[in-house]
């Protein structure tokens, strides 16, 4: 007998797959689903070995065919205050309550019962799943997979990314750089502070510089009306540095990002805040030689920006059953990747919304999981021989 959606979205919450901790168990779970269907079946792991992708398919050995795609990492839950366990399925009122349930566990159950569907049905091209592991820090999992499927001679036809938008469908997302920049000074005694160079004092100049990059992108930058914010935008999250009130700091860093809508080139962008950085540590150069800014790339992921006549958005159409509008949404997700990576149509689209996730009381509705079944259905239908 098939489970409901429900139940294995219960054992996918059970496991607490914080992002850079084991998923390891979850896939386990996962492969006992599908493998007594026949599915085929393959992991690719991170280089410590725990935690991994999964890639299975289910229907004829043949290029082409649908991805559904989804990824098994969470966010933490530590100084959140949840009423119930974070970690345990509790439906209230309708709601399903647990960490990942929006974002984005239950697309994955829902995806997981589809596949045990299909495998009993008579496919004309494959259904594939996609399990990737620690998107929630920058897509960095799902590359591993998609890099050896880049590799092979036949590639899916299509991706849905099930990220939670309401069962409405996505075209597009920005694409993101995440960086850091290391201030560099000179130490010395608080006392005799202006003859030291204080590296937060470089960094407070950067931020400054980052904040009129900023005004220029919204002002003058390339739009998108489709979102909320509809210019790329820069943003300093984190600022480190000093270790004694009466030491005058020789590093600082900094951890910024850029969020860059389909016209805008976050390489351009960046390229002008290096030689903002420049521009500031050669202020000093003439007293402090080592006086710099050295900015790295920490992670990234390419935006999506798909037609509204794209074969993936087409297919979510037909098998949607709704004519609601596109959107896009404002979060990253691994769409970009899949349609950069592998050059396949891609859209996303899968229950919940993201305004639930990530804080306490994550939910997604019952209503919502049983959209996402009927979706489902109707991709089946569409992939019978």
């Amino acid at each position: 007998m098939i489970p409901s959606t429900a139940d294995i979205l219960a054992r996918l919450v059970a496991e607490p797959t914080v992002s850079r901790t084991s998923n390891l168990a979850l896939l386990d779970y996962a492969e006992a689903l599908l493998r007594p269907v026949g599915a085929r079946i393959e992991r690719f792991a991170h280089i410590d070995g725990s935690r991994a992708n999964l890639w299975a398919t289910v229907g004829p050995d043949e290029p082409g065919g649908v991805v559904l795609s989804g990824h098994t990492d969470v966010v933490p839950v530590e100084g959140q205050e949840w009423r119930y366990d974070p970690f345990t399925l509790t439906e209230r009122d309708g709601r399903y309550y647990g960490r990942g349930t929006a974002d984005m566990k239950g697309f994955v159950a829902a995806a997981l019962r589809a596949a045990l569907i299909a495998a009993s049905s008579p496919l004309k091209v494959p259904l594939h799943l996609a399990l990737s592991y620690d998107e929630e820090i920058g897509c960095i999992g799902v590359r591993g997979l998609i890099d050896a499927l880049a590799r092979r001679p036949a590639r899916p036809a299509l991706c849905i990314v099930g990220e939670p938008t309401g069962m409405r469908i996505a075209t597009g997302h920005k694409g993101k750089l995440a960086l850091r920049a290391c201030c560099h000074g000179q130490e010395g005694h608080s006392a005799l502070a202006p003859n030291a160079l204080n590296a937060l004092h470089l960094g407070a100049a950067f931020i400054n510089a980052l904040q009129a990059r900023q005004e220029e992108l919204s002002i003058k930058g390339a739009r998108d009306p489709d979102y909320d914010v509809p210019y790329s935008t820069i943003h300093a999250g984190m600022m480190r540095g000093g270790t004694a009130l009466n030491i005058v700091p020789k590093r600082c860093e900094i951890d910024f990002e850029i969020r860059n809508i389909a016209d805008d080139d976050p390489q351009d962008i960046l390229a002008r805040i290096k030689a903002d950085a420049n521009a500031i540590a050669s202020l000093h150069r003439n007293r402090f030689p080592a006086a710099g800014i050295e900015i790295d790339e920490v992670s990234g992921y390419p935006g999506l920006s798909a037609a509204c006549d794209a074969p993936a958005v087409r297919l979510l159409r037909r098998i949607l059953g709704h004519g609601d509008p596109t959107l896009k949404v404002a979060f990253g997700t691994e769409g970009g990747v899949f349609n950069e990576g592998l050059g396949i149509s891609t859209a996303i689209c899968g229950p919940g919304f993201m305004d639930q996730g990530h804080k306490a009381d994550e939910f997604v509705s019952a209503d919502q999981l049983k959209q996402c079944d009927r979706m489902m259905a109707r991709l089946i239908d569409e992939l019978h021989a």
